[in-house]
């Protein structure tokens, strides 16, 4: 098991429509081959920071399957506007 760590600033005053993008957009990768879990967390001190989290069966499952999919062209459609500057994505493994 794999996770998925986004930060995501988000261009301001679009927090809102990026929330709403996002109800639809998770919807799309909940479906996908691999997919465990994820959360969207927003940040206290910036209210136009987001924390991604997802986890997967394995990182193939993110890096090949779901970013390789048709299913991620409409996940960009609906998100990608959004970043501002575009995120950096790390995957993370459990250690203890």
């Amino acid at each position: 098991m794999i996770t998925e760590i986004a930060l995501l600033k988000i261009r301001d005053q679009q927090s809102e429509a990026f929330e709403t993008a996002f109800s639809e957009a998770q919807k799309i990768i909940a479906n996908m081959k691999g997919y465990k879990y994820h959360e969207l967390q927003k940040c206290i001190e910036e209210e136009d920071k987001y924390l991604l989290l997802v986890q997967w069966q394995t990182l193939e499952h993110h890096t090949e399957g779901f970013r390789k999919s048709n299913e991620y062209q409409e996940w960009k459609k609906l998100l990608h506007h959004f970043y501002d500057p575009f995120p950096t994505v790390e995957h993370y493994k459990k250690v203890f």
